[in-house]
């Protein structure tokens, strides 16, 4: 077969993410004559297919493309060169492209990627645009769009974009993944798995449908399906965190806490800070019965004050079965002490974060203003900015510096940081509005959630309360106990005494040193008039550990009005 048509199979191939296939027709066509210079972007690329990097880079690097393939050359180049890190070599290498092909609107897809990633957000966002002005009808930009739209406004607003490109690429297998998941996020599951049975007609085996049928699976209940589904990917995506993570969630609900050992520690290693993967590890280490072990494993997360109440139970738990019950009273004190509010600012381990920690507030703001105006595009230098001022207590500075970093992306955490600096400033409509305003966009964020039900219980609206809360309940929060206690008081407000006892008494029996749980149980009780001596005792147990709150004084202003509450 003559070199070009081989060329031509070749780049057919990566078309459809094919690396291997085109590498091996790359070589058929070396083997019958062709030039290295007409082979060499699209060697390039056949290996950043199958991520060898290194052999990408023995393709690429020298440059030397045949003139039809030297823009595609420059592009592989730069993405190379960002999946290393490096990228001030990326846009040397996207100039060299754009100089070839300047209204090229993948190339300018390319190069928006290229800015998000090193973190000049609002360049990427620009560019995004321009690729659409160039290409109305591209896949790739009207994907790139709907990504950047779900990370600005949130899920649901992405979906035109996305849709939009199916409807202009319908076999595009990345759209179509794209779409599925962001439906699966706003808990469209049966229109999830009918877009990815149509990704696995395209293209049999794609793990990145097997994955998100697989979580379905999970929210649904079925663990048994999400573990058999995972089984599909056939080991292609265990370097992904999130997938390793299902994976112990499946085995820990199957029985199996091994396994979910195995899976919650590929996690950590990856990402060794996550604070729920270190309690989904805990309890699996606890269900294993390797009590020694789950003492020595999180002792230098106890020895940093870093665990949570929870970890700090199961392994209190630990100990108590090991008959170190000295030990364990201590860590359960621990767990039941309450929480600090603490403002958990971008970049934390960085100077301006060390800064805030030492004190030096002012420091701190001279820094963050500094680096502010010097990176004004840039989702992290207003976000710290905003961090800054809400610490030094200016939540109507930090909100301004927030709406700047939200023109980026509004993950989480900003946005809990958004509704605390609305609070802090007295608006508690603005708060109101900016939370109805996430849960147009993403109605099944817990965090949203959880927002819009304490500013429902702060207005007196305790029915919404109830129905927000039975629902996070119901889907995940069963062993939340600041969620028990706080629908067990909205219980109690709507005059549901035995609902509010039976709330305060789980939450009561999964954090026995809880004074959120005791005060929330002792005050159902005293409510409902029933066993007013332990009402007592627990309304007495929890001012012990944090001090006379009006919740302990309303209840035992009720035990005072009941004869005999002695």
């Amino acid at each position: 077969m003559a070199p070009s048509a081989l060329i031509g199979e070749a780049r057919a191939a990566l078309a459809r993410g094919d690396g291997i296939a085109a590498e091996m027709k790359l070589r058929a066509a070396l083997g019958n004559g062709a030039p290295r210079g007409e082979v060499a972007a699209w060697m390039g690329e056949a290996y950043l297919a199958q991520g060898q990097l290194a052999k990408a880079r023995s393709w690429l690097e020298e440059g030397g493309f045949a003139p039809g393939s030297a823009a595609r050359g420059w592009r592989a180049l730069a993405r190379l060169e960002q999946l290393s890190g490096h990228f001030e070599a990326g846009q040397a290498a996207f100039a060299k492209a754009r100089a070839l092909t300047p209204d090229d609107p993948e190339l300018w897809v390319e190069m928006g990627r290229l800015d998000y990633v090193r973190g000049a957000h609002m360049e990427a966002i620009a560019a995004a645009d321009h690729a659409l002005e160039l290409g109305p009808h591209n896949a790739r930009a009207l994907q790139f769009k709907g990504q950047l739209v779900r990370d600005r406004y949130g899920l649901a607003g992405a979906l035109p974009w996305f849709e939009k490109g199916i409807m202009a690429a319908p076999s595009d297998v990345s759209l179509l993944l794209d779409y599925a998941a962001t439906l699966g996020d706003l808990g469209r599951a049966a229109q999830t798995v009918t877009v990815t049975r149509r990704v696995l007609e395209l293209m049999p085996g794609n793990p990145q449908a097997y994955y998100l049928q697989a979580v379905i699976a999970a929210r649904a209940g079925n663990f048994e399906l999400a573990r058999s589904l995972l089984t599909h990917t056939e080991g292609q995506l265990d370097m992904v965190p999130g997938v390793q993570q299902l994976r112990g969630v499946a085995e820990l609900a199957l029985g199996n806490p091994q396994t979910a050992i195995e899976a919650f520690e590929a996690v950590l290693r990856q990402r060794p800070d996550s604070r729920r993967t270190k309690d989904l590890l805990a309890r699996a280490i606890y269900e294993a019965g390797q009590l020694r072990f789950a003492t020595m494993r999180f002792g230098p997360d106890i020895a940093r004050d870093e665990a949570s109440p929870y970890l700090l139970t199961q392994v209190a738990r630990a100990y108590e079965v090991l008959g170190n019950r000295q030990k364990a009273g201590e860590l359960l004190d621990r767990a039941a002490r309450p929480a600090q509010a603490q403002l958990r600012v971008v970049g934390r381990g960085g100077p301006i974060g060390r800064l805030l920690a030492e004190g030096q507030g002012r420091a701190a703001e001279r820094a963050a203003e500094a680096m502010r105006q010097d990176r004004p595009g840039f989702f992290d230098s207003q976000a710290l900015a905003g961090d800054v001022q809400l610490a030094l207590g200016h939540p109507a500075a930090a909100q301004e510096r927030y709406a700047l970093a939200t023109r980026v992306r509004m993950p989480p955490g900003l946005f809990r940081r958004r509704v605390e600096a609305f609070l802090l400033a007295g608006d508690p409509k603005g708060a109101q509005g900016l939370v109805q305003g996430y849960l147009d966009q993403s109605p099944q964020s817990r965090s949203a959630l959880r927002a819009a039900a304490g500013l429902a219980m702060a207005s007196g609206d305790y029915l919404r309360a109830r129905a927000i809360l039975t629902w996070l309940r119901e889907n995940g929060g069963a062993r939340d106990v600041r969620l028990l206690c706080d629908l067990a008081l909205v219980e109690t407000g709507l005059g549901h005494r035995q609902e509010a006892r039976e709330a305060a008494q789980a939450a009561y029996r999964l954090q026995r040193f809880s004074p959120d749980a005791a005060q929330a149980l002792g005050f159902a009780l005293a409510v409902s008039e029933e066993a007013p001596g332990t009402a007592r005792a627990l309304l007495a147990k929890a001012r012990s550990m944090v001090g006379e709150t009006p919740l302990i004084a309303e209840g035992e202003a009720l035990l005072d009005d009941v004869p005999n509450a002695g």
